[in-house]
């Protein structure tokens, strides 16, 4: 059964904000250094794993989880399952750690001296 629309709150405008997130998105790729698959800058990275990611929030949490009773309750569930899909999910591609934890290691064997607030070391 497909969630309400309209009339019965949540379902149909759960587009919204998605021209800031694809701007936030790009920005977000462009600080971690990522290259642009297709198109020219500003366009859309890959959306392969965009889509991948949308898939299992479908899966698991807007399908789950219904029906729902309007849009706050459906925004309020997604930042829930993003902070577990981020901090608590264990994948299994990336040693069975979740993705912040995951992040976080790359950066600190990437930048080492600015963890500590170092900007060149103090030993040569």
């Amino acid at each position: 059964m497909a969630p309400p629309g309209p009339a019965g709150g949540a379902g149909a405008s759960l587009g919204q904000g998605s021209q800031y997130l694809s701007i936030r998105y790009t920005e977000r790729l462009a600080e971690a250094g990522a290259v642009t698959s297709v198109g020219s800058r500003g366009d859309s990275y890959d959306n392969a794993l965009a889509e991948t990611i949308i898939g299992l929030y479908k899966t698991e949490l807007v399908r789950r989880r219904g029906p729902w009773k309007g849009l706050d309750q459906i925004e309020y569930a997604t930042l829930e399952w993003v902070d577990w899909f981020n901090h608590r999910r264990l994948l299994e591609p990336i040693g069975y750690v979740p993705p912040a934890e995951f992040e976080a290691a790359h950066w600190r064997r990437k930048t080492p001296n600015s963890i500590a607030g170092l900007k060149q070391p103090s030993l040569r």
